[in-house]
């Protein structure tokens, strides 16, 4: 396992990376989980926003987007004048083109995660090994069917 500079706490192996909120940043701000964790197939930070604070309207010009509320309560504000208020949990995709801003209407940090992309969806890819015959079973079960 490697360790970048820029992430030390970043545990990385043979295909994969893993880390916390926390190991990507510290304060108020993004937190660059696309280049933390070497994500290359699309877009993605996660952001703190202090209570009683907004980012400023924006829109893309190519890439779709899906924000998560992790934490906290945050308010989006669209170009056409509509507001939604998303608690955690919740979730919003907004087109390229749509204007959008984000305010934190809570009490405490809200922390949600911006995922964006284009070109769209590959389809269903998943796959189980050679032997397997399903992808969900107990904790410490074989997997095999009886």
């Amino acid at each position: 396992m490697e360790a970048s500079s820029d992430f030390p706490k970043v545990t990385r192996g043979e295909g994969y990376a893993v880390a916390h909120l926390d190991d990507l940043g510290e304060g108020a701000g993004f937190r660059k989980v696309r280049k933390g964790l070497g994500v290359t197939a699309f877009g993605v930070n996660a952001i703190v926003l202090p209570a009683g604070i907004e980012t400023g309207f924006h829109y893309h010009d190519l890439q779709e987007e899906l924000y998560f509320v992790h934490r906290g309560v945050i308010e989006m504000e669209f170009g056409d004048g509509s507001v939604q208020r998303l608690s955690e949990g919740a979730m919003a995709r907004v087109d390229a083109a749509t204007v959008r801003k984000i305010r934190n209407t809570g009490d405490v940090d809200a922390v949600y995660l911006c995922a964006g992309g284009k070109d769209g969806y590959i389809g269903r890819d998943g796959r189980v090994r050679p032997g397997e015959e399903q992808r969900v079973s107990p904790i410490g079960g074989s997997g095999e069917r009886h």
